[in-house]
């Protein structure tokens, strides 16, 4: 008798059958509609598999080739930690990375014109940098200051009178340095230079008394100078530069993907090991640096 008051599928309610029905779908149709709602970058990652990265050769530490050729630095591992959370989420567990090189004056563009994903270096975050291109969020904080000649006896900008100083074109450090010679009333000699290692060369082959540039930067380039010894780096900075990674502009759902890893990692305290294995003998840590992680370590 309790088997005859068990229910047939022919007497199943027909709100049963729809929502079963609804439930086959969606789950069926979930994964076709994630992939569809994809645009932009993360849409073009999907397709071909590989997220183009951009990075610079001399940047050390944050961007430069290794003795084996091969991109390395701080930036560099942050966007390969940002490629290994775009292929999770997109559940491509093998994704490519495929690194392209790219100097200062040519980054912006490179990122504008869809040459490259990601830049993976030491962009400054500018305002008039936004017109362009977006950002992450912020990655590092530094300074602009000057690496000199022992025999120039540079002490500092307001010295700088008569003397030759080498910087990279299209900078923010052009624009600071400018400002800071002005509003000194200081007259140099500005001599423009490719990259960081030919601002070094300029120093070793005395074609110049002293390079602009991101005091982190000056402190690893300088130690691959012919004499180190003969250089000194000077403790005034004269300008303040907030790091990010460079994307495109309107892709938000990329900006996102990129900002959740770096947020993680800041939330975590994942990058102290990151952050140790390139600045520990540098000095750099401070302040200004943890409260850039914890600012930017955004919650879920």
């Amino acid at each position: 008798m309790v088997a005859s008051r068990m229910h047939s599928p022919e007497k199943e309610s027909p709100v049963i059958r729809w929502l079963t029905l609804l439930l086959l779908l969606t789950a069926l149709l979930s994964a076709p509609a994630l992939a569809a709602d994809l645009d932009g970058t993360l849409k073009k990652i999907k397709r071909t598999k590989t997220i183009t990265l951009g990075y610079q050769e001399s940047a050390r530490p944050f961007s430069f080739a290794n003795a084996e050729g091969k991109p390395a630095g701080y930036s560099v591992d942050l966007c390969a930690l940002v490629a290994a959370g775009v292929g999770k989420q997109l559940g491509l567990p093998e994704l490519q990375l495929k690194w392209v090189k790219v100097s200062v004056e040519n980054r912006v563009q490179a990122v504008a014109r869809g040459t490259i994903d990601l830049e993976c270096s030491t962009t400054t975050t500018a305002l008039s940098r936004y017109e362009l291109v977006d950002f992450s969020l912020l990655t590092f904080i530094d300074g602009a200051s000057l690496l000199v000649t022992d025999v120039s006896g540079i002490q500092g900008v307001s010295n700088l009178e008569g003397k030759r100083v080498a910087l990279i074109r299209g900078t923010t450090t052009e624009t600071q340095l400018t400002a800071a010679l002005r509003k000194r009333n200081v007259t140099a000699t500005i001599v423009m230079v490719q990259d960081h290692a030919a601002g070094v060369a300029a120093l070793d082959e005395g074609t110049a008394d002293a390079y602009a540039s991101d005091r982190v930067i000056l402190t690893g380039i300088g130690r691959t100078a012919k004499h180190p010894e003969k250089l000194s780096l000077l403790g005034e900075f004269f300008s303040y530069e907030p790091y990010g990674l460079m994307l495109r502009r309107d892709d938000a759902g990329f900006r996102l993907s990129v900002n959740r890893t770096l947020a993680q990692l800041y939330r975590s305290r994942e990058i102290v090991p990151i952050f140790e294995k390139w600045f520990a003998d540098m000095s750099t840590a401070g302040p200004i640096i943890a409260a850039m992680y914890l600012i930017n370590g955004l919650p879920e």
